[in-house]
């Protein structure tokens, strides 16, 4: 079931800041996110060859997280969040799941029973659905594996299970590079709502079965890869102002999650989340330059710190470096970034913490600017005044990025070049001229984009197209 949100649950702006959600979550082994403190977050990318074999990749797991949790201890650690992002290997083979995630569930369970140290395990189950396999995403064989991993994480104990779909990628995967935001509003906006509120029920049943939380979703695969087209202030591949407007619609689709039973912590590769956060009130996990490095760099190195409740390093593959093994390392590098947040909060400095993070980077890139928190609350305002329609709240989401854009720019707060501004207002001008009429949208963008590779408008739910 899908429960629209059509009101923000942060009423004032001023209150969303990092370590306090109004919907704090608790997990199994003694952890709590959102409750008033900041959770570090680690994610290591299992060593390639390992998932050879079964057992080989189960005492991999068990090498990781017990290297994680032992560095906690060394530094005094009280909670750390373990995410293991499924390899495709994980998510196909059942007893793959299973068995790894059980033998993280036991020792995290040793931890917290032996140390007291709060343990969230997460599984992100791979989104291995293809579209051209008979049944396309919503009815073939990799579509049941998908949910049998689901099913198969959470019967074995994890704490929370996550995932990053992929609805609508066919679409944005074609228009993104081509600068076409009618079409890049269709691929996230409504497909990729269509397809989440299709899997994320599915999801919710299965974790709630098992006394799992179901965790979140992201744009990813979509606003994600705008966003790294986009690239450092002297690319253009994608235009700055454009890949922020998209990063509007994608909170517009990553919302769906939450309307359909998920419940937090985010996803961490969410960059959207912030607003998403404004709109619920759930917990977010997010990424920044100043603690995922190691994964990618972007032009938001502090600022969604600013209303993070995990911090969490994205993704590095697991091997050895000077200070330890990457599973040390970048605990260490999250947990510090941890503790500074959490002393703010124990000193009640936790708003100036809050604004430096977002000030740093606020007025560096478009991309930043949608993100930092009185704008977040903007966007997420508006999608909620359109909350019962995915497709008018994606369109008018994108259209507050681009007046909080241009108001900066107009304010002399932002610099564009004469490119980025002349690629923004043909955004603009498209999307304001746009139907509101929902269905007639939806009719005109099948006819326009029937041709495109793997599209096919019965994986979204249209079978009368």
């Amino acid at each position: 079931m899908i429960k629209r949100y059509t009101s923000m649950e942060y009423k004032n702006p001023d209150d969303l800041v990092f370590g306090k959600a109004l919907y704090p979550v608790s997990g199994r082994f003694g952890i709590n996110i959102g409750a008033g403190f900041v959770v570090p977050e680690i994610k290591v990318a299992p060593k390639p060859g390992t998932e050879k074999d079964l057992e080989t990749f189960v005492e991999h797991h068990k090498e990781i997280t017990t290297e994680v949790l032992d560095i906690c201890l060394q530094l005094g650690y009280k909670n750390i969040m373990i995410e293991q992002e499924h390899v495709f290997q994980q998510t196909l083979n059942p007893d793959y799941a299973y068995e790894t995630a059980l033998a993280q569930v036991e020792i995290a369970e040793k931890y917290h029973d032996e140390y007291g140290i709060g343990v969230l395990i997460e599984h992100t189950i791979a989104d291995i659905r293809k579209e051209e396999e008979e049944g396309g995403i919503r009815g073939s064989d990799r579509t049941h594996r998908m949910f049998d991993a689901f099913e198969q994480s959470s019967s074995a104990g994890v704490g929370s299970v996550a995932i990053e779909t992929i609805g609508g990628k066919e679409i944005s995967d074609y228009t993104i590079g081509r600068g076409d935001i009618k079409g890049t509003l269709f691929g996230i906006g409504v497909c990729g709502s269509e397809d989440m509120a299709w899997v994320w029920p599915q999801i919710v049943k299965i974790a709630t079965k098992h006394g799992t939380i179901p965790a979140g979703d992201t744009d990813c695969s979509q606003a994600n890869t705008a966003m790294f087209l986009a690239g450092g202030l002297m690319d253009r591949e994608v235009s700055h102002t454009v890949a922020a407007v998209i990063r509007a619609i994608a909170a517009a689709k990553s919302l769906v999650a939450v309307e359909a039973g998920a419940i937090g912590p985010l996803k961490d590769c969410g960059y959207e989340n912030p607003i998403v956060k404004a709109i619920t009130g759930v917990p977010i996990c997010i990424e920044c330059t100043s603690i995922c490095a190691c994964a990618h760099i972007e032009v938001m190195g502090n600022l969604n710190r600013a209303t993070g409740d995990v911090y969490s390093n994205e993704a590095v593959e697991y091997h050895q470096e000077f200070g330890g093994s990457t599973a040390e390392v970048w605990t260490a590098v999250t947990g510090n970034a941890a503790d500074l947040s959490n002393t703010a909060l124990q000193a009640r400095q936790e708003k100036i913490l809050r604004d430096l993070l977002t000030y740093s980077d606020m007025y560096r890139d478009p991309q930043g600017l949608v993100l930092a928190w009185p704008n977040a609350w903007r966007i997420g305002k508006v999608i909620t005044e359109y909350g019962n329609d995915p497709y008018l709240r994606s369109k008018y989401a994108a259209i507050e990025a681009g007046n909080i854009i241009m108001e900066a720019y107009e304010n002399k707060k932002l610099k564009l070049s004469r490119w980025e501004l002349d690629t923004l207002n043909k955004a603009m001008e498209i999307l304001n001229s746009l139907t509101d009429d929902a269905d007639k949208f939806i009719e005109d963008c099948i006819k326009e984009y029937k041709n495109i590779p793997l599209f096919d408008p019965k994986n979204y739910g249209w079978t009368g197209a």
